[in-house]
């Protein structure tokens, strides 16, 4: 596995080897001790799986306080737009947003830290989008940030038009008024 640190401070991509052949590929998705030494301790304690169509803008999502997540995401079919947003005061990236690529057949995997809004944009027919998280979901502490925040300016690759997005999502917290950590 190759770890590439992304200009966003903490987050990674994480490239892992794929062999594959006629019959199809193998590849490690998570190796602990690999994981520790570039990343540190993190402890996964729950595995989610998200079907979509083209055009799904799921986010910008997180939980607050001692409810935040960390989160490894892959795609296991598709392809889509990770877009992940520093909401973290003190960090050096405060503000800041990356969006990267995600698919079947990049195999990429991204690390998202705590503190960080996160969301994908569905850019294939459909897409199975997987993450393990290390803190429970608490529905409470949940919080939205507006995918189209001018403040941010995020660029996406389709029209907005185009996207489905919840009712939730919709009414998501601008930049300014959305808590941060």
């Amino acid at each position: 596995m190759n770890f590439i640190p992304q200009i966003l401070q903490d987050v990674w991509v994480i490239e892992p080897k794929v062999f594959g052949d006629s019959r199809g590929y193998f590849t490690e998705t998570y190796k602990q001790a690999l994981f520790e030494q570039y990343i540190g301790k993190i402890n996964f304690i729950q595995d989610n799986e998200s079907k979509s169509g083209f055009g799904v803008l799921r986010g910008l999502h997180y939980q607050k306080n001692d409810a935040a997540q960390a989160k490894l995401v892959r795609v296991i079919q598709g392809k889509v737009l990770d877009i992940i947003v520093d909401l973290r005061t003190s960090s050096q990236t405060y503000g800041k947003w990356l969006a990267v690529e995600l698919s079947d057949e990049n195999h990429h995997q991204l690390f998202v830290p705590r503190g960080f809004a996160h969301g994908f944009l569905v850019l294939s027919e459909t897409a199975i989008f997987n993450y393990k998280v290390d803190n429970a979901y608490q529905p409470e502490k949940e919080a939205c940030l507006i995918y189209n925040d001018p403040t941010l300016n995020i660029s996406y690759p389709i029209d907005s038009c185009r996207m489905k997005l919840s009712d939730k999502d919709l009414k998501g917290l601008s930049f300014a008024d959305a808590p941060k950590f």
